[in-house]
């Protein structure tokens, strides 16, 4: 494996875990560090990741947007997304590592997990400061799957499975009954079908109009609904993600410019740096340049 390959690795569970499980790594934050030193550097995850902290403090980032770490916090992400944390001090909490498929075979929905609001792939949705109330519930919740995850238990996974899915809901009640108290605008089967969509096709698809055939709605009735749930045109939902793939490519340093533009549909590498840059304000190889140099 090249230098510049060990940059900008795809982890995968086994990968992580003393037990080279494919499907669930279950560990306290102070021993994942202490064994896995080497995380600093911004890396992709294929599975789902889990953390609460509940002692600590640093910066962490996601898809390029910083949090600072603060106790009683969690953070949720999904597979592909960008991850980097940057810890002072001694760090105590969670992290739970599953796979795309670890829920399969236990829930008859299988977009179920994507019914959480934490899990639609939004950075501004994934990082949730719990209550003191619901802090000590999840920590619990977590104490319990750390027991559970001792060998020799019967149902051991799916004993884990059900506590997950307390933290799960917990977490989204949580959210919810907060929100109810200010103004509920929460996103509409469609919306969330638009941003899927959007997923896997913006490689290709790169029109509202477009989108909106694929959901039998018009273009306007399209805007109508971002700009009332997200705030933003449709045009610029797809317009974000396809900038942030882009950023998710440039900090691999095994893809030149070039062969990034090919790669996400652009007719030549100028009118993706135009892109690039009228969007983010850096032409494509400066905003590599400034990732590189804050990873270093």
């Amino acid at each position: 494996m090249s230098n510049k390959t060990q940059q900008f690795p795809q982890l995968d569970i086994c990968t992580l875990s003393e037990s080279r499980k494919e499907n669930l790594m279950v560990s306290r934050l102070s021993d994942y560090l202490q064994e896995h030193q080497n995380l600093v550097f911004p890396h992709r995850h294929s599975f789902y990741h889990l953390v609460l902290f509940t002692k600590g403090a640093g910066v962490h980032t996601i898809d390029f947007q910083q949090f600072d770490v603060r106790k009683s916090q969690i953070y949720f992400m999904v597979p592909a997304q960008v991850h980097a944390w940057f810890f002072k001090g001694e760090m105590e909490g969670y992290v739970i590592n599953f796979s795309d498929t670890f829920f399969q075979s236990f829930l008859l929905r299988p977009d179920y997990l994507e019914t959480f609001s934490f899990f639609n792939g939004s950075t501004t949705e994934c990082v949730v400061d719990l209550t003191e109330a619901l802090m000590e519930t999840i920590v619990a919740l977590f104490e319990q799957i750390i027991e559970q995850s001792q060998p020799d238990h019967v149902l051991q996974e799916d004993m884990i499975r059900s506590l997950l899915l307390q933290i799960f809901i917990r977490t989204e009640q949580s959210r919810i009954n907060l929100e109810s108290k200010v103004v509920q605008n929460k996103p509409t089967s469609l919306i969330r079908n638009f941003q899927k969509l959007i997923d896997q096709n913006f490689v290709a698809l790169r029109l509202p109009g477009e989108y909106a055939e694929l959901l039998n709605i018009t273009p306007n009735h399209l805007n109508a609904l971002t700009k009332e749930h997200l705030g933003k045109q449709a045009g610029e939902v797809i317009r974000e993600r396809i900038i942030l793939e882009s950023k998710r490519l440039l900090i691999n340093l095994d893809l030149t410019v070039s062969e990034i533009a090919y790669k996400l549909n652009f007719n030549d590498n100028s009118y993706f740096t135009k892109f690039f840059r009228k969007y983010t304000g850096l032409a494509p190889e400066d905003f590599r340049k400034k990732s590189v140099h804050q990873k270093n």
